[in-house]
Formats: structure tokens, sequence, C-alpha cells
């Protein structure tokens, strides 16, 4: 039977005590009658009763005013409801506040010093006889639930097929949210469980932002106004945001003039601006806070594998019953290919889009519970964005939402919603990519180009989403969760979101103890400091530059990627053999990733090329080029340290350039050019580029190659690296023939002008070579020594 939890009412009816029920629900119909005064004003309405309806009909009283003056008192009851909500979230503060002491105080780190590699953990899976709670599926929920078990001092297994966060944890929002539109459909339809999903969303959220202050922090998010009427209606919702969220708000949420909107967010679209509002959500690396996750949880003393597949569920005869009772699974190293068996006397299903194919492992039979719904983001330049404050865009052409945000000193927009299949590989689609930036377009100014090219990595994130048979699309279904224990005892949780990972992991194991007798006390998790958590402070990157002599901005990407733990990843850096930085090799030149992180990575069980530029470090979903461009440094450094063959060497740099050609946008970005057969030049433009090419190609010979184009710079005693110019030259060569023939450049430069291909190097430098040579000019004849 599914047994809805964390969003469900019955649960809270049950754990809550009675005064927090009724607030509870007092505070909600408060505020969905409060929200019917923000629908009249929406509508328009009011304001022209108001003007014209004494005049017209001759009534004392025009009804508008009435509703107006009822929505008042009802929204002030609203107001006097969340005095007694604040008190209760404050006395629940303090309760968390007394269990985090209380967990710190009780809870042993056997491996607190150092790591144990994967071969022993590896080992551990072998040897042990049996564990309580064998979790499969290396995601936030799954490492949630092996951190829930092993705090609870329970005898606890992870395995993950691939690598932890592999799948949609690392390919998020990367935002720590309640969910604005939540909140709305819960006001707007008086719906209680959605209310509470919100709720128990905004306390996880400051609890996430507590236990790992280095990998989270609160972003202001822009709403722009574009029609005076939506002021105060944004306004309303977006408070009543900040009064569920009680004395969790992270911070107030405040109106701006169209100045002052403009001044924060400079780029946005100025035309018939009113104002905007601003509140705040939690942003995160999504990926290193999932590692951070199962990092903990093997210094807890959890068995943690990745790349470790389970090919079938273990099963025993009740002695009791007779029936059958899942025991373990049958597993399997993908690294070495060897088999073994991991016994437990639970095995809880945490696999995310996948939870239906473990779930049929137990019984062919069982219906699907999951509707996976694929979310495509892009990435690109920085420029297009402040550096701290993002966007929202509520009502997209088709009702999506859109966010627009500041991350790692670029720019995320998404994220779609539309259905899709369970893959292992999701890839962005051109349409998915084309949408975003459209909604992109229509908030910012026409000043800014929006450019397809701009998109320097784009990616598909899979939602498992809990079906309901009758909803007709996903946008209509909420990320609640689902706690399912089947007949043979497999326990599954499907659905739910990043920001509740915490409170859906305490939920699984409270009826996974429940259910399999296991002997355990309560969740210590909340509070519970996360790996690097603990001796982060916002100055620690000052010490970096002090005792380690690091670039200052890679000092401040090491802490707020590592913590604590920075030091040892600065201890492993080399050095540079240059006055400054003294040690801190970048992989590439414009991201402030070191070549020491690759060796850390390894202690942080990398075991690809893949694992260091997506979830390690985030090169891949930053640039695409960028990381193409470290991949050959990454797989030599990882080749030594794990003895690598050459043909192994090979193989992980050929998979690693597949991830960016189909998984990171590398593909779509590509074909941007590739597939620009039609040059749309005028006969000026295709006179112009003829004559800049031909600067090159002194033989006319149609093609120019890398000695021609050294030839041109040696004139002006400039040079470029070799390998460099022949990488710049292969971004053009369409057929791979070693050289750029004029049709080929005359392609690349009409996918320029469309704005299908930006930052292309090659262009770039036809460009400023041509400039160069003709400030030059020639030569005149008494400065040439002639005349004589």
């Amino acid at each position: 039977m599914l047994q809805p939890t964390c969003q469900e009412a019955g649960r809270h009816l049950t754990s809550m005590t009675p005064p927090l029920q009724l607030t509870d629900r007092v505070f909600l119909f408060a505020l969905s009658s409060y929200s019917k005064l923000q629908m009249l004003a929406k509508q328009r309405k009011i304001q022209l009763k108001l003007l014209n309806s004494s005049a017209v009909t001759g009534e004392k009283e025009p009804m508008a005013f009435r509703k107006v003056v009822k929505g008042t008192v009802i929204g002030g009851g609203a107001v006097a409801a969340v005095y007694g909500v604040s008190q209760l979230l404050e006395y629940r503060k303090n309760q968390s506040r007394l269990a985090y002491v209380e967990a710190q105080g009780e809870l042993k780190v056997p491996f607190g010093d150092a790591l144990p590699t994967r071969q022993e953990q590896l080992s551990r899976l072998r040897d042990t006889p049996e564990f309580d709670v064998l979790v499969v599926g290396g995601g936030a929920t799954g490492a949630g639930c092996a951190l829930d078990a092993v705090t609870r001092n329970l005898k606890t297994a992870l395995v993950e097929r691939s690598d932890f966060s592999s799948g949609t944890s690392s390919r998020s929002t990367k935002l720590i949210h309640g969910g604005v539109r939540y909140l709305q459909k819960a006001i707007m339809n008086v719906d209680y469980e959605q209310y509470m999903m919100v709720k128990e969303a905004l306390e996880e959220r400051a609890n996430l932002l507590d236990i790992a202050p280095h990998l989270s922090a609160p972003l202001p998010i822009m709403l722009p106004v574009y029609k005076w009427w939506q002021l105060p209606y944004y306004w309303a919702g977006i408070k009543m945001y900040d009064l569920v969220a009680g004395s969790k708000c992270l911070k107030s949420s405040y109106v701006l003039s169209k100045s002052k909107a403009l001044e924060f967010f400079p780029m946005l679209k100025k035309d018939k601006l009113v104002g905007a509002i601003v509140y705040y959500d939690g942003q995160h690396n999504d990926a290193r806070m999932n590692l951070a996750i199962a990092l903990t949880a093997a210094r807890h003393g959890a068995a943690t594998a990745n790349y470790t597949e389970v090919l079938a569920l273990l099963k025993s005869t009740d002695t009791h019953t007779g029936a059958q009772r899942v025991c373990g699974a049958r597993c399997r190293d993908l690294i070495t290919g060897e088999e073994f068996d991991v016994r437990a006397k639970c095995v809880i299903n945490a696999t995310g889009p996948f939870t239906d194919s473990l779930r049929k492992m137990d019984d062919q039979k069982t219906a699907n519970i999951c509707q996976p719904s694929a979310g495509v983001h892009i990435v690109i330049p920085g420029y297009y964005s402040p550096d701290n404050m993002g966007l929202l865009d509520p009502a997209t052409s088709d009702g999506r939402v859109i966010f627009f945000l500041p991350w790692e000193k670029m720019t995320i927009a998404g994220t779609t919603d539309t259905p899709t299949d369970v893959t292992a590989h999701p890839m962005p689609k051109e349409k998915d990519i084309d949408f975003i930036l459209n909604e992109v377009r229509n908030y910012l100014s026409p000043d800014v180009e929006v450019r397809r090219g701009d998109v320097l990595a784009a990616w598909s994130g899979i939602r498992p989403l809990v079906t309901d048979p009758n909803s007709k699309d996903t946008q209509s279904i909420c990320r609640n969760h689902i706690v399912n224990i089947s007949d043979s005892g497999l326990i599954t949780i499907a659905g739910g979101k990043w920001t509740t990972y915490r409170s859906m992991a305490e939920e699984t194991l409270d009826a996974a103890v429940k259910s399999h007798g296991l002997t355990a006390g309560p969740s210590r998790t909340m509070g519970l400091t996360l790996e690097g958590g603990k001796d982060w402070t916002p100055t620690l990157y000052i010490r970096l530059v002090q005792d380690y002599g690091l670039e200052n901005e890679v000092a401040q990407h090491l802490a707020a990627t590592y913590g604590g733990k920075s030091f040892d990843v600065a201890k492993m850096a080399q050095v540079t053999g240059k006055r400054w930085p003294i040690v801190g090799k970048r992989l590439v030149s414009e991201f402030p990733y070191i070549e020491s992180e690759v060796l850390y990575a390894i202690k942080e069980y990398a075991c690809t090329a893949i694992d260091v530029i997506a979830r390690r470090t985030r090169l891949g979903f930053l640039n695409v080029q960028a990381a193409d461009e470290a991949l050959p440094r990454i797989v030599e450094i990882m080749a030594k340290e794990l003895g690598w063959s050459e043909q192994k060497s090979q193989e992980e740099l050929e998979a690693a350039k597949a991830f960016l050609h189909y998984e990171m946008g590398y593909k779509s970005r590509s074909e941007q050019l590739t597939n620009t057969s039609e040059i749309s030049l005028t006969e000026q433009e295709i006179h112009r580029y003829k004559k800049r090419f031909y600067r090159f190609d002194k033989e006319s010979k149609g093609f120019i190659t890398i000695v021609d184009v050294q030839q041109v710079l040696e004139r002006l005693s400039m040079q470029i690296d070799e390998n460099a110019l022949h990488e710049i030259l292969n971004e053009v060569d369409l057929n791979k023939n070693g050289q750029v023939e004029l049709n080929e450049f005359l392609q690349l430069m009409s996918a320029v002008q469309k704005g299908q291909v930006s930052d292309s190097r090659l262009a770039i430098l036809m460009k400023t070579v041509e400039e160069g040579l003709d400030q030059r000019g020639p030569v005149s004849v008494d400065r040439s020594g002639g005349g004589v």
C-alpha cells in the first residue's frame, strides 16, 4: 500500500501538537481568504467599480467596496495568526538546537581523520555477514538515508550504480527553496497538503544552509513587475512566503522602485517596468552537497561504494509466515567486474527515476509509481546577470516558471518540464534550449543580444515525480513523496525534491525501523554538520592565501567547495615555479580549478575523468569547451595515480568527450555551425569576409592551414602555441581535413552574424589580425631608406 508521508496532512496530524494543527489550518484559511482580494485586483475590476458604480447605478455601498473591506478584515486575521505560528516555530527551532547538541555529543566518527579507500569499502560490503540497512542509490535521497541510518547506530551500506550524484541530484536548478508556486496553489485551492509541503521545505531550507555553510548561501531573487495591479498581488504572495517560513525566514522580502530595480539588475527590460519584488531562497552546489552527505555517512561508518550495480535482490523465506522477504542484493563492482552478495535486514530503494526498475526486481507485476519529467538548464556567460541577484519569470509563454540565476560566476537559466523516458544519459534538446533563450529575451533589455552561441553548456535532469493516474501533464504534479513497503519488505522512497532530502530520509528510516523491527533511536541528522562545514569560516580563504601562496580566486573557490577540508587540497598542490602564485597550477586558465583537486577527487572516490569534470569540479557544467581542453591533463594525472594503461587512458578520454558531447550540450553547440549549410550574408559582407580570408590565403588556394596563420602572425610579431592553433582551426574545420576552406569560413561568419556561434577564436583572431595589418599600413619611402 502506498503511504504518502512527508507532505501528507495525516502525518502532521499525528506527529504535531493539536494547537499547531489548528493554527496551521486557520492560517491557511486566512491566507486563502486574503488571496481572494488579490484576485479581485488581478482582474482589475475593483478600481473600475469604485470609481463608476455610484455614478452609474446610484448604489450607496458598491459591491466592490464591501469586498475590499471584507478581504482586508480577513487579511488582518492572517496577520494575527502569524504571531501564534511564529511562536510555535521558535519553539521548534529551539528543540532542533537541543537535538543538534545531543547529536553532536553522542555520535562517534570512526573515520574522522581519513576516509577509507574505495577498495576498503568494497571489502566491508563483501565481508560483513549482515547489515541492518542497505540503501540502493547514491543521489541526495539515498545518501541522506545512509547518513540517517548510520547516525542511528544502524550497520549501514550504500551502493550506487554510477557515481554519487551522477543523476538528477547534480542537474538541478541549484536552489534550496520551499516552492513559491506550490504556496500559491495551496492558498488558491485551500490545499493543506501543499501548504505543509512548503512549510516543511522552508524548515529544511534553513537547516541545509546551517549544516553546509561552505556549499550554500541565501540568494536574493527578483520578480520584475510590468503591470501596476500585479505589484500588490505578487507582494502579498511573497510576503505570505516569508510568513510561512516564520523564524526560518532567511531575509525579509522587499519592494523596489523601477529605478532601484534597474540599479540592481541593469540588463533588465525597462519598457513598462513598474517595479520589482525581491525575496530570498537558498542556493547551493548540488553535486558537491550530495557528495558531502555521502562522505559524511562514510566518515560515520557507512560502507559506501559507487560504481557498484545491483544485479538482483536476494530473498529468504520467513519461517513464521512462509512468505518471501528481501534480505539483500547481488552486486557487481563495475570497475573490476567482481560480483558479490550484500546481505541486510532491510533494503531501501532510493534510485530516483529508476525506482520502478528496482521495484520490478522485487515483483515483476508491480505497477509503476514514477512519472519522469525532463528539466533542461543552460549556462550562459556571467555578464547576463548581476553577481548576486537572480530573476524569476513567474508566468512564461506556456505557464512554466523560469529561473535566471548567477552560479559559479556564470548564469543558469531554466527549467523546462516535459514528460520523458527514463535513461541514464539524458540529453538536452535544441527546442528546450531555444525555449529558455526566448523566455530570457522577454525579460532582458533589447540592448542585450541573447545569442544561441552564448550557451556554454546545457544539461537535462530527470525528475522522479510521483504519478497521479488522473494527471494529464507533469506540471500539475507536486513534488511530494511517498514511502512504499512491498509485501516482501522492500522499502521504496520515491518523489520529493532536493530541499527535503533529509526529512524524506528520516521518514523512510522511521518506516524501516518500524516495519523491520530494527533497534534504533530517533533521527539525529537535524543540525548535523556535513563534510567540510565544521571548520569553515567566511574568511578561511585568506588563510589559504597566506599559508600556501594560492591565488585569491583559487583560495576562494577551494574554501567554497571543500570548506574545512580545503587545507588538505592545498597541501597537495604543486609549486608553480612562478613568483606568484607559489602553488596551484590551474587546469584551464579562466577557471580556478587546480591540478591537486584531481588527486583529492580520487580520495573522494572519483573513478573516472567524468567524475572529476562533472561532480568533483563543476567544469563540465560550466563550459564544455574548457572542460574538453582540461581533459587530457586530468586523464594524465588520474592515470599516474590509479595506474591506468595507455588503452585505459584513451578509453577514459573518449568516454569523457562523449559525455560532454551528448549530455552537456557540446553536440548542440557544435551543430549550430555544422548545420548551417545556408550562408545568409549580403554581397558586401561576403566581399569583406573574403578579403579577410585572403589575408591568410596568400596563394589563393581556397583554404588556410596552420602554416598560413603562423606566417601572418609573424608579420605582427604575435606568437600562438601550435597546439592552440590546431584547436582553433579544428573548431571550424567541418570536414576534418586539416584545413579551413573558404566556404567553411563563410559559414562560420554567417553563424556568428546570426548569433548561433559566439566567441569563435578563429573569427576573433582573423579580425584582430586584419585590424593589425590595416593599422600598420604601407611603409613610407623615407622611413624605408629608399630614394638614394
